[in-house]
Formats: structure tokens, C-alpha cells, sequence
């Protein structure tokens, strides 16, 4: 997926016709599938290719680390610190074949908060049976724990 801003644009006009309490999992397959049904039809930047009209965007996209890619994921894990929270979901992404790229984990007075981006190309489940049992795992470990692909989450945590 090239286009940041128009992943931005239809992810908001999704949760603005279906609320903050739209499950995330269906509106992250509605917009990929929005996406990849315009992606034919769009150059770099939103431009169309069928005809003189082009997407309105706020500015050009120069590389993928601002983009994401959707074979990558952002993993955020919240809750009380203890120990084996790091181990569990490593453990997750190790049996899934995901490849951890970069982690960051903190506690502060007692309260746990990590942050992992991990590469699923090579993932041996889907995104969404990944997503769910990191989950499961959280309820389990007494934590929270989100995942969202990278490209997703860019699009709808820009400034």
C-alpha cells in the first residue's frame, strides 16, 4: 500500500459512519479492501490514472518507513508489570515464524508498556488469528495487548 493519506482518509470516513466502537479488525479489512480496489486506478501520491482528477493529499510520501507496510505489525502491550510478559509474546511471534524487528519495553512505578514491531511476511496464520491470539494471551497475562499492521496504524496515528 503507497498512499498514507488516502489509507488515512477512508479509515476516517469508516469510523465516522460507524463510531469509535466499530471493531477494529472490520474496519482494518474494509479499508484494505477499499484500498486494493482503488490501488489500480492510483499513481504515487494519490494521482489517478484513469483520469485528469486526482485524490486531494497533504503531501508526498518519500519512503516506506513513513508509509508501513502491511507485512509488518505494531504490537503494544499495557498492564501491571510481572514477570513473563516479555517471554509470552515473544513466544507468540516466534511460533508464528514473525521476526521481531524493534522493541522497546519500560516500566514505570510498577506499570508495564512495550511496544514491538515484528515482520509477518513469513507469518504461518493470518493477521487476524495473530491479533487474536495476542489477545487471548493478554486476558491470560493480565494485560492489554493491541496489534495492528504498520501501515494501518501510520495511517491513522498521523499528526
Amino acid at each position: 500500500m503507497a498512499n498514507e493519506d488516502l489509507i488515512y482518509r477512508i479509515t476516517r470516513a469508516v469510523y465516522s459512519r460507524w463510531g469509535v466502537e466499530a471493531e477494529e479488525q472490520a474496519v482494518e479489512q474494509l479499508v484494505t479492501d477499499i484500498y486494493r480496489e482503488l490501488e489500480p486506478f492510483l499513481g504515487t501520491n494519490g494521482a489517478s490514472h484513469a483520469t485528469s482528477h486526482s485524490f486531494p493529499t497533504t503531501g508526498s510520501i518519500s519512503s516506506q518507513s513513513r508509509e508501513g507496510s502491511s507485512d509488518r505489525m505494531v504490537i503494544s502491550v499495557f498492564g501491571v508489570d510481572h514477570p513473563g510478559i516479555v517471554a509470552s509474546v515473544a513466544q507468540i511471534l516466534a511460533v508464528a515464524d514473525c521476526s521481531i524487528v524493534d522493541i522497546n519495553q519500560t516500566v514505570v512505578q510498577g506499570k508495564f508498556a512495550m511496544v514491538i514491531i515484528t515482520d509477518t511476511a513469513r507469518a504461518r496464520e493470518s493477521a487476524t488469528e495473530l491479533k487474536e491470539r495476542l489477545r487471548l494471551e493478554g486476558e491470560k497475562l493480565g494485560v492489554r495487548i493491541y496489534a495492528q499492521r504498520e501501515d494501518l496504524f501510520n495511517a491513522m496515528h498521523r499528526i
